[in-house]
């Protein structure tokens, strides 16, 4: 067991723990079962304690090691960021304990890596806490870092060396514009958009002086769909496409409510997201008015390449849980005149994947292919062709 801050120096234990604790996962939590190992026989293992990963659109794979380290005062953690290339060969691209993030010491955990469209560039975001006082009091941030995949790092307009600002971070189809929420209402209440060029060394506000709660982009139109609301918070949310390249929009529809989790379809035709902790809602986008609303859970899910299912995991983001198939059903719109409330709530089958065991993070190769996860415990990758899962 690694504790969460040196002895050496217990005088700055009580202030100096959420440091690393928070970032390392290491304040351990005994899992509820034994985790086994899947029947299935993985095509490749990569054999690290990985925090986060994310393929390329040619299957290359980014990911992201735990890396922790010591300084006369602290124990830190700053992730590596690796990468695999086609053939399997692996290289370390971005050794953390190098990373400069200005004169106070400073911890960071790498949470989602996203390739540019074109494959040429990753933007990593990162849980950040930096010591604040001599007293070791820390503040927290989410922060991004830009680099290509030969691992130079790239200075984006306002950063703070290679550190800046980034929230739910995406790219743009021009593959030199990356967009992130910024918050607007405290404490991550509301948020605004923000684009940054990163090669014209250029970033301000889209819509400025809207509101957001979430969005997801989609960068194969460079568009979002994003929950709106004012900020007073007294109306309701509005389902609403942005387009972020001409800044337009077009408000898709009124929700009774919404409770997180937008995600776009990979052909960009619809959208997913919970309204409440039990029912996922599915819209066609191009027909707003045409929907289903499934019984599931709340989880974090992936859309299949053809969209004809989902795979669920039942537990928030970086939670371990079970992996279930969701069948997307047919979308319809209500009788006209019929009010929103009397769209029936369907009672799908839910198909465990590898039995009942757990895992952490998954994903899908982006040619449906491949499917990627990280099980609880020592969290290395396993990668499984898609078509022997059961």
């Amino acid at each position: 067991m690694i504790l969460p801050c040196s002895r050496r120096h217990s005088r700055w234990l009580p202030r100096l723990c959420s440091l690393v604790c928070l970032l390392a996962g290491c304040c351990y939590v005994p899992l509820a079962r034994a985790q086994g190992v899947p029947l299935e026989k993985p095509v490749q293992v990569i054999d690290e304690e990985i925090t986060a990963f994310a393929f390329a659109p040619d299957g290359r794979i980014a990911y992201s090691v735990r890396h922790l380290m010591k300084t006369k005062l602290y124990d830190l953690q700053r992730d590596d960021i690796w990468l695999q290339d086609a053939r399997g060969k692996r290289r370390r691209i971005i050794e953390g304990e190098k990373m400069a993030g200005g004169n106070a010491p400073f911890s960071y955990s790498v949470t989602a890596l996203h390739w540019s469209p074109d494959g040429r560039m990753i933007l990593a975001e990162l849980f950040a806490s930096f010591v604040s006082d001599e007293r070791g009091n820390t503040t927290d941030a989410q922060m991004g870092i830009l680099l290509d995949d030969n691992g130079k790092l790239v200075k984006v307009a306002g950063a703070k060396g290679f550190l800046f600002d980034a929230i739910s971070a995406g790219w743009l189809g021009d593959s030199a514009t990356i967009v992130c929420l910024s918050e607007a209402v405290k404490p991550h209440l509301l948020y605004g958009v923000r684009y940054l060029r990163y090669a014209a060394n250029h970033s301000g506000p889209l819509f400025a002086g809207r509101t957001f709660v979430d969005a997801d982009w989609s960068p194969r139109n460079s568009l979002a769909i994003a929950v709106e609301r004012d900020r007073a918070l007294t109306g309701p949310p509005r389902l609403q496409r942005l387009d972020l390249a001409q800044e337009t929009d077009q408000e898709l529809a009124t929700l009774d409510s919404y409770a997180g989790g937008m995600t776009i379809s990979p052909s960009g035709s619809k959208a997913a997201y919970f309204i409440d902790h039990e029912v996922l809602e599915i819209r066609d986008l191009a027909s707003p008015d045409r929907t289903a609303r499934l019984r599931v859970g709340f989880g974090v899910f992936r859309w299949t390449l053809d969209e004809r299912r989902i795979l669920l995991k039942r537990a928030p983001e970086k939670k371990s849980a079970d992996l279930v198939w969701v069948s997307v059903p047919p979308l319809t719109a209500p009788p006209a005149g019929a009010p929103v409330k009397s769209i029936p709530v369907l009672e799908p089958t839910l198909t465990p994947i590898f039995a009942d065991l757990t895992f952490r993070d998954f994903a899908f190769s982006p040619d449906g292919r491949y499917l990627a996860v990280i099980p609880p415990g020592k969290r290395n990758l396993l990668l499984y062709e898609l078509s022997s899962v059961k």
